[in-house]
C-alpha cells in the first residue's frame, strides 16, 4: 500500500488554555477528513497558564499531538521555526492558535498542493477580519503599504502567517539563521512557485490578543524584522535628506553673501539658531537609522540562537519525559 503523505501543523502559543481543546478538535475534524496522517505540533512560548499540563494530558489520548517548550519567551517566529525544524511532514502548515485562522481552510490548501505537485507555497489571503477595530485596520493595510513600497522582496496585503510549505521549502528556511526573522519575507525570499487561496478571518475564539497594534513590541518588530531586514530604503532616504539640507544651506549662504554685498543688516541669532536646530535633527536621524543597522549586524555577529528548547514531548528523540 501507498503511504499517505504526512501533514506537519506548526502552532505557536503563549496563555492559550481556553482555546487549545477547541482548537485540537477542529484539527483533528479537519484533517480526519483528508487522505493524510498529520502531527499537530505545539511550541510553548513559556506560557505562565496551564496549557502546558493540558497538552500534556492531551497527549495521552492523541499521540499526534506533540509538544515543544521553549526555555524562556522568544516570540512567535521563533517559536514557529523551532516547530518547523522539528516537524517530520511532507508539508508542513503554521498558523496562529487562536482560531481566527480557520482549521477548515486547511482541506482547500493541502488539495491544492496535492493536485499540482510543483507548489511549494500556497499563501492564504484574507477577504475580511471579524472583531478587529477599523484602527488596526487602518494601521496593518499601513504597514503593508509601506512595506510594498521599500522592501526588496514582494509582500502581499492581507496575506499571513497562515501557510502550507512543502519539504523542500521548510528546509531552505531552517538553514537560515537571521537573529530577527520575518516569516513573511523570508517565505517570499526564498522563492519557489507559490499560489494563493483567500478566506474570512474569524473572531478569536477566547481571550484577548497579545499584540496591541501600537504597543512597542509591534512598532519595534515591524521595525527591525520587517524593514530594516528587508529594505535599505530608511539609508538612502537619510542620505536624499542629507542632500536637500545640504543644498539648502548652501543655497541660503549664497543669499546671506548677497544680502551682506548689498548693505542688509540681518538679525543673526533667529536664523542661526534656526539652521543649528535643524541641521542638528537632521543628523540625529541619520545618525539614528544608520544605528538601526548598525544594531542590527551587531545581533548578527553574536551568533546567538533563535530559540533554545527547554523539553519536548512526543518526538522520537530529543524526548523529555519529565512533566
Amino acid at each position: 500500500m501507498e503511504n499517505k503523505p504526512l501533514i506537519s501543523v506548526v502552532l505557536s502559543f503563549r496563555n492559550e488554555e481556553d482555546v487549545i481543546p477547541e482548537l485540537i478538535s477542529r484539527l483533528e475534524k479537519t484533517l480526519g477528513q483528508l487522505p493524510v496522517d498529520h502531527e499537530l505540533i505545539f511550541v510553548n512560548d513559556r506560557s505562565s497558564d496551564g496549557s502546558r499540563r493540558l497538552l500534556l494530558e492531551k497527549m495521552k489520548a492523541n499521540k499526534r499531538v506533540k509538544l515543544l517548550n521553549m526555555s524562556r519567551t522568544f516570540g512567535v517566529t521563533p517559536c514557529v521555526l523551532a516547530g518547523l525544524e522539528y516537524s517530520s511532514g511532507d508539508a508542513v502548515i503554521y498558523m496562529d492558535a487562536d482560531l481566527q485562522d480557520p482549521p477548515e481552510v486547511i482541506p482547500e490548501m493541502v488539495k491544492l498542493w496535492q493536485a499540482e505537485p510543483d507548489i511549494d507555497v500556497i499563501h492564504t489571503k484574507r477577504l475580511s477580519r471579524a472583531g478587529e477595530s477599523q484602527f488596526k485596520l487602518w494601521l496593518t493595510r499601513l504597514g503593508y503599504a509601506i512595506l510594498r513600497r521599500v522592501s526588496n522582496v514582494s509582500i502581499e496585503p492581507e496575506v499571513g502567517d497562515f501557510k502550507l510549505l512543502s519539504r523542500r521549502v521548510v528546509d531552505q528556511l531552517v538553514k537560515l539563521r537571521e537573529k530577527r526573522p520575518f516569516m513573511r519575507g523570508l517565505v517570499n525570499w526564498i522563492g519557489f512557485n507559490a499560489r494563493t487561496i483567500t478566506y474570512r478571518r474569524e473572531a478569536r475564539f477566547a481571550g484577548r490578543t497579545k499584540f496591541l497594534p501600537t504597543s512597542w513590541a509591534v512598532i519595534s518588530n515591524f521595525i527591525d524584522s520587517a524593514l530594516i531586514s528587508f529594505s535599505d530604503m530608511p539609508l538612502k532616504l537619510s542620505l536624499l535628506l542629507g542632500y536637500l539640507v545640504s543644498f539648502g544651506a548652501f543655497a541660503y549662504l549664497i543669499v546671506v553673501f548677497i544680502q551682506k554685498w548689498m548693505g542688509i543688516s540681518l538679525p543673526g541669532w533667529s536664523a542661526m539658531m534656526a539652521t543649528m536646530l535643524m541641521l542638528g535633527g537632521v543628523q540625529l536621524l541619520t545618525l539614528g537609522v544608520m544605528g538601526l543597522y548598525l544594531n542590527a549586524i551587531f545581533v548578527e555577529t553574536k551568533g546567538r540562537p533563535n530559540f533554545i528548547v527547554e523539553s519536548s514531548y512526543g518526538f522520537e528523540k530529543n524526548d523529555d519525559l519529565k512533566a
